[in-house]
């Protein structure tokens, strides 16, 4: 099984949006089927085969999450991002002040689903592959 001691050394490797189809393909080949990632302090549960999961630390002070999501301004703020133009503590920052609370990868479907705070599905995007 994996760790999130190996998920974390992929991860660094990350600058910006631009790497993050390459940091897929790397847990995947980890075993990693899909992960969920909240934005409030960015802590991830990974999930596996045989109903594995394992799940990291806070990776930052909390962010408050807006209570109204802003998907217009969030897609504007991704797109940034996937451009390679701002960092990961940024594009948190981003998708907290524009109501994101979490967002759900799954490797299999090669898809990241992001929701607000009351379980919205604001939007859904293939990965890069």
């Amino acid at each position: 099984m994996f760790t999130v001691e190996q998920i974390e050394q992929a991860h660094q490797k990350v600058k910006s949006g631009a790497d993050f189809p390459r940091y897929i393909q790397e847990i995947k080949q980890l075993g990693v089927f899909a992960f969920e990632t909240w934005v409030q302090d960015s802590h991830t549960q990974y999930f596996g085969e045989n109903d594995f999961q394992t799940k990291s630390e806070p990776q930052y002070d909390d962010l408050t999450i807006a209570e109204v999501s802003d998907k217009n301004k969030f897609s504007y703020w991704l797109k940034l991002h996937q451009r390679g133009k701002t960092d990961y503590i940024t594009f948190c920052k981003h998708c907290a002040e524009t109501g994101i609370e979490k967002w759900y990868v799954s490797l299999d479907k090669m898809t990241c689903t992001y929701y607000d705070k009351v379980g919205n599905e604001i939007m859904t995007e293939a990965i890069p592959q």
